[in-house]
């Protein structure tokens, strides 16, 4: 089975979306095509049942509604990687935590390297808003590094109710 792709607006702008064996496995703008892995010629996911999913998906969460992801994920990287996305997912909605705290629950020897290597391995996420990486701020409460962008981020956050207490 190949890899199947679709566009998406959202009040941020353009996303692409991406499938394969029935699992979403990419969401980023547009812009951050570069980071993304080859697509197919034509955006040939209309009508992919776990892309229509996602689409649903977006669009209630830019309805300011908290829906829940009811459909397969599959993001694709190194184990460490892997571990650091699967603990994003685990950020509540309308919350956020910080890089070290994101390392320290991955190992509780956290150290400021590994702080660093979790912002590495947030910077790489493959699926963007739906494994909440926007999530993700420094240590002293600012907004920090955003793949998407800060303003993007700071609008993901302010959509989430989880602005109030942030240095820019």
């Amino acid at each position: 089975m190949g890899t199947y792709a679709a566009t998406r607006e959202t009040p941020l702008g353009t996303v692409v979306m991406t499938a394969a064996d029935g699992a979403v496995t990419g969401l980023w703008f547009t812009e951050r095509q570069r980071h993304a892995p080859q697509l197919p010629a034509e955006l040939n996911g209309q009508g992919y049942p776990v892309l229509d999913e996602l689409a649903a998906w977006l669009d209630a969460y830019f309805a300011g509604e908290n829906p829940s992801v009811d459909f397969p994920l599959a993001p694709r990287g190194t184990p460490f990687r892997e571990s650091v996305w699967a603990a994003l997912r685990g950020i509540p909605y309308g919350q956020t935590t910080s890089y070290r705290a994101v390392a320290e629950g991955l190992s509780p020897t956290g150290s400021r390297g590994g702080a660093r290597a979790v912002g590495l391995a947030v910077g790489l996420n493959p699926i963007g808003i739906v494994i909440p990486c926007h999530r993700v701020i420094g240590a002293d409460g600012s907004l920090t590094g955003y793949g998407g962008g800060l303003d993007r981020k700071e609008y993901l956050l302010r959509l989430e109710g989880s602005l109030a207490n942030m240095r820019r």
